[in-house]
C-alpha cells in the first residue's frame, strides 16, 4: 500500500464486497440513540478485524482501537443515525420501516443523510488499514458515533468518558456525502460547517369553538404571523456580506378543524458562522416572537427553549493542506475541489475540540456525476435530491470505492509519513 496507485483498486475490491451492507443498512435505518442493529453490526466487524472493540458510549456509540507499533493516533468518525422522513427513491432496498421516535410517536425512518454510506465507507477503510499494517505505524480509532441529527451524539460520547476509554487521538477525520458529483471530494480549510442553534417556540392562544373566534386567541393566526414575519430577519436584518439562515421547520396546532386550539408550537432552525450575526439573528427572532404574541393579545408570554447547539465547524488550515494533498495524489489533482463553506450543520467537531487537536472534514461526491455537472452548467443544482430529502439516494459507486479510499487515505497520511510518497 506504499504505491499510492494501489489505494483505489484495494478500495474498489473492498467497497464491492461490502455493498450488500449498504443497501442492509440503508434499508434498515435507525434513529438517534436506537443504532443497536448499526452498532452490532459495526462492532462485530470491528472484532472480525481484530480491533479491541468499546460498545455503549454515549448509550449506542461504537469505538474500536488497532495499535499498530508507535506512532500517531489517528481517528476515522462515522455517524449511524437516520430521519424521520419516508422514503420515495423508489429503490428496490428503499426503507420502509417505522418506529417509535423519542416523543412517543410513530414516524418513517429513512437514510435520507446518507449516514449509511458513512458506516460502510468506515468499515472498508478499517478493512483496507487492517490488510497493509506493514505499510503504517501508530494506533488507529474507528468511531461509530450515535445521534448526529440534532441529538447530540459526540457530546453524550464525550460526558461518558470517550477520552478516558479510548487513546487521545493527535487528529480527527470524517466525511460526509453530499450531492457533489461522485467521484469528487469536497475539501474547504478554515471555518467550513455552520454552528446550528434549534429552538423550540410555544405560542399560547385562548381555544374555543370554530364557528366563534371572536372569543378566541387563536394560536394558528398567531403562528402564520410569527412565520412570516421570522423569514425577514435574514433578509432585513443581516447584511448581504454575512450568511445566516433561518428556517421554520415544524409547526404543530390543533386536533381538529372546527376547535381553535389553545397553543401552537415552531421549531426553529438557525445556521451561522460567527456568534455576532448569530446573536443578531436569535435575539431578531426573540424580538418578533414576543411582538407577534402581543400584537394578537395572546393570553400568556410565549416560550421559548433551546434545544440542540452545534458550534462552527473549523477544518484545521495546515491538517487539510496536508490531507488534500494527499488525496490529489491518490485521486487527482482535479477530483478535489473547494466547495466553500457549507450551511449544513457537523457535530464531529466536539470530538476534535474535547481531545485539543485538529480536525479534517470533508464532502464526498454522491451524486450521478453526469446529472451533477449538467445540473452544475445551467445553475440548477436544486435539481438534484439533497441531503434530507425524502429522495436523496447517493449512487452505490463510485462513492463507496471513494468513500473507502479517502477515509484510508487520509489515515495513511497521519499514521505514517512513508506511506504515501512525496510527503
Amino acid at each position: 500500500m506504499s504505491n499510492p496507485e494501489t489505494v483505489l483498486p484495494e478500495a474498489a475490491r473492498i467497497a464491492a464486497e461490502l455493498a450488500p451492507t449498504y443497501r442492509d443498512l440503508h434499508k434498515h435505518p435507525e434513529l438517534a440513540f436506537q443504532e443497536f442493529r448499526t452498532a452490532g453490526l459495526a462492532a462485530r466487524t470491528l472484532m472480525d478485524l481484530g480491533f479491541e472493540v468499546t460498545e455503549g458510549i454515549g448509550q449506542t456509540g461504537v469505538v474500536g482501537v488497532l495499535t499498530n507499533g508507535e506512532g500517531p493516533t489517528v481517528l476515522l468518525r462515522a455517524d449511524m443515525d437516520a430521519l424521520p422522513v419516508e422514503e420515495r427513491t423508489g429503490l428496490d432496498y428503499a426503507s420502509t420501516d417505522r418506529v417509535t421516535d423519542a416523543s412517543g410517536a410513530d414516524v418513517p425512518v429513512m437514510h435520507a443523510c446518507g449516514h449509511d454510506v458513512h458506516v460502510t465507507a468506515l468499515l472498508g477503510a478499517a478493512e483496507l488499514l487492517v490488510g497493509c499494517r506493514d505499510d503504517w505505524s501508530g494506533t488507529l480509532i474507528a468511531l461509530f458515533q450515535p445521534a448526529e441529527e440534532g441529538g447530540g451524539g459526540a457530546q453524550a460520547m464525550i460526558d461518558d468518558a470517550l477520552f478516558d476509554k479510548v487513546p487521545r487521538p493527535d487528529v480527527v477525520l470524517g466525511q460526509h456525502v453530499a450531492p457533489l458529483g461522485a467521484g469528487l471530494i469536497g475539501l474547504h480549510p478554515g471555518p467550513a460547517f455552520a454552528a446550528t442553534d434549534a429552538f423550540e417556540i410555544t405560542l399560547h392562544g385562548r381555544g374555543g369553538h370554530g364557528s366563534r373566534p371572536e372569543l378566541t386567541v387563536d394560536p394558528v393566526v398567531l403562528a402564520a404571523a410569527t412565520v412570516m414575519r421570522l423569514q425577514t430577519v435574514v433578509s432585513r436584518e443581516i447584511a448581504g456580506t454575512e450568511t445566516a439562515v433561518l428556517t421554520v421547520g415544524t409547526l404543530h396546532a390543533g386536533t381538529k378543524n372546527n376547535i381553535i386550539a389553545d397553543h401552537a408550537t415552531l421549531g426553529v432552525n438557525v445556521r451561522s458562522y460567527d456568534t455576532v450575526t448569530r446573536d443578531r439573528v436569535v435575539e431578531a427572532m426573540t424580538r418578533i416572537v414576543h411582538a407577534e404574541a402581543q400584537a394578537s393579545d395572546a393570553p400568556r408570554e410565549p416560550e421559548i427553549v433551546a434545544t440542540e447547539s452545534f458550534p462552527v465547524l473549523v477544518n484545521d488550515p495546515d491538517a487539510s493542506a496536508r490531507t488534500r494533498a494527499a488525496f490529489a495524489r491518490v485521486f487527482g489533482d482535479e477530483q478535489v475541489i473547494d466547495p466553500g463553506v457549507v450551511t449544513g450543520s457537523e457535530d464531529v467537531g466536539l470530538l476534535a475540540t474535547e481531545a485539543g487537536v485538529p480536525l479534517v472534514y470533508w464532502l464526498l461526491g454522491g451524486a450521478e456525476l453526469e446529472a451533477f455537472q449538467a445540473a452544475y452548467a445551467t445553475g440548477r443544482l436544486d435539481a438534484l435530491p439533497s441531503n434530507h430529502s425524502p429522495l436523496f439516494a447517493p449512487v452505490i459507486e463510485p462513492t463507496l470505492t471513494m468513500g473507502v479510499a479517502a477515509l484510508a487515505t487520509a489515515a495513511l497520511e497521519w499514521l505514517d509519513e512513508r506511506a504515501l510518497p512525496g510527503v
